[in-house]
């Protein structure tokens, strides 16, 4: 290996153990003495209780480990957007789990929450997933229920999923295992089945305290919603268990004694792993984001056995298109090719640019993929298309829309990973979240903007400077470089792979030795929902 690799290496290594890091730390949620406070209320954590219903030794992908990751500072933060959710096995059955963690805030719902929540689900409806609820929250943050209480993609609209998955014959059953409050008592209530653990569940639309105000009664919590009221009296819920793991006993009794689900036919066969050294990815990946490498490198550290049979090999360079396998499964991949090629007119540094002869090439990809039945994986290390007369003048916004077309209409499922550079329209034509991949990760390695932060910084510079100008204002030397410090350092912090995580752009931030997996979970959940047939619409030639 050469000094330029072992540099690589080195420094996506140090990125890999600040992901282990900052992960190890997010999972604590409220903190020890939170979690201690738990446990002597005779409770599990949120994460306890997933580990517990799951199959021991299998896996759960975890959605949405960095939501909030910055965010609320003044209210005391909200890590993991109070709320842990993932897909995971029950009894060997795929189902998407979504748990509240008291931990944090009691589980109160923070706009960012609400977001999480409806991702969750989004994920479920998407591929036909069992959901199982493990309810354990106290309601909206009353301080920010102006942004998680009356749109259409707040609070109210889980409840509309609800309803919209039952139609759907999608099973939900949800666990009552602290609080239940307000609005938020309708989310158990409209799942197939409810449980509740006695003396730590509660339901009800409104608690003693606000009882008492509203029309004077004094009653305690718990015979106004626990669990003897609601399985002896009101009939509101199901069945009472006498501890969380009882409770999560019958849960996995359940799920032992559900249907096959109808497979959407997806093609798998027996994994192999690569034949090249997947460690390898972390030296490949250039430090220095704008040298050029071989894409081609990158998948045949993540396919089975290294095989890739490439489409159009020798036209549309600077996108690579074809056929492999991911853990059994067959997938077709779109990737930017960063390399530098010899052409005739003298050596061509690709730099994930997107060319109008590349996007004629992916379009006519994705359709073939689509009429055979085989799922895509977008890797995304891109600049955005190519520009100026000689691109316009060749009809690049024309492929360019081609490609997106067909993107867009895509039935099939389609999975993207940025591993590098995603800017600008590039974002959208590599299926960023806009265009509703099934699930969207990032590489510690990413960065999502209109542009890259040196380009934007400089714009950003240059329209403060007029703006300081025209207000009759000087600007020295140093001043002008102090100021684009700044911009720079901002717009920096906004590029980061976290705080695109933290917004719910993507699903979340993985080492690269995990992309494999996330694809081979993804398309196995995606194999539960019969697909549409596809129908590109209206593409000019």
């Amino acid at each position: 290996m050469d000094l330029e690799f072992n540099k690589n290496e080195d420094q996506f290594k140090q990125l890999c153990s600040q992901l282990k890091a900052k992960a190890k730390k997010i999972k604590l949620g409220g903190g020890e003495k939170k979690i201690k406070d738990q446990h002597d209320k005779g409770k599990l954590t949120a994460r306890e209780r997933i580990e517990y219903l799951t199959d021991e030794n299998s896996s759960f992908l975890e959605i949405g480990l960095f939501v909030g990751d910055g965010m609320y500072a003044d209210q005391g933060g909200c890590p993991s957007g109070g709320v842990v959710a993932g897909i995971g096995y029950i009894k060997g059955r795929q189902c998407m789990i979504v748990a509240n963690d008291a931990t944090v805030k009691a589980g109160a719902w923070f706009p960012i929450t609400a977001k999480k929540n409806l991702r969750a689900q989004e994920i479920a409806m998407e591929n036909h997933l069992p959901v199982v609820y493990l309810v354990d929250s106290a309601g909206v943050f009353l301080p920010m229920q102006d942004e998680i209480f009356p749109d259409k993609e707040h609070f109210g609209r889980q409840f509309r999923n609800n309803a919209k998955m039952s139609a759907m014959g999608i099973v939900q059953i949800a666990a009552i295992m602290g609080s239940c409050v307000a609005g938020g008592a309708y989310l158990p209530i409209m799942s197939d089945e409810a449980m509740i653990v006695d003396k730590t569940g509660s339901i009800f639309l409104a608690g003693s305290y606000l009882v008492k105000a509203a029309i004077g009664e004094d009653i305690d919590n718990e015979t106004l919603g626990g669990a003897t009221t609601h399985c002896e009296i009101s009939g509101v819920t199901d069945n009472k268990f006498p501890n969380d793991q009882a409770c999560l006993d019958y849960i996995k009794n359940l799920f032992d004694k559900i249907g096959a689900y109808e497979k959407a036919g997806f093609d798998r066969i027996e994994p192999k792993l690569p034949k090249e050294k997947q460690e390898e990815l972390y030296g490949i990946f250039p430090s220095d984001r704008v040298k050029p490498y071989d894409m081609l490198d990158v998948i045949k550290r993540i396919v089975d056995n290294s095989e890739f049979e490439e489409y159009k090999p020798l036209y549309g360079k600077t996108i690579l298109c074809g056929y492999a396998r991911i853990d059994g499964w067959a997938v077709g991949i779109v990737a930017n090719q960063r390399k530098t090629v010899k052409t005739k007119k003298g050596e061509l540094q690709m730099g994930g640019v997107i060319y109008s002869d590349s996007a004629d090439k992916a379009a006519r990809f994705i359709m073939n993929c689509n009429q055979r039945k085989v799922p895509l994986v977008f890797l995304q290390d891109v600049s955005g298309f190519m520009v100026g007369s000689r691109a316009e003048h060749g009809g690049i916004i024309k492929d360019g829309a081609k490609m997106v077309n067909a993107m867009a209409n895509s039935t099939v499922p389609k999975f993207t990973f940025i591993i590098g550079n995603s800017y600008g329209a590039g974002n959208y034509a590599m299926c960023g979240k806009a265009y509703d991949p099934r699930l969207i990760f990032a590489w510690p390695t990413a960065q999502i903007a209109v542009m890259s932060g040196n380009s934007a910084a400089k714009t950003l510079l240059q329209i403060r400077v007029s703006s300081l100008k025209a207000q009759g204002k000087t600007i020295s030397e140093d001043e002008e470089k102090n100021l684009l410090k700044e911009i720079t350092d901002s717009y920096n912090e906004k590029l980061s792979p976290y705080y695109a995580a933290s917004r719910l752009w993507v699903d979340g931030v993985i080492d690269p030795l995990e992309t494999r997996s996330v694809i081979s979970v993804g398309i196995e959940a995606a194999n539960h929902a019969a697909i549409d047939k596809f129908n590109v619409g209206v593409i000019q030639t």
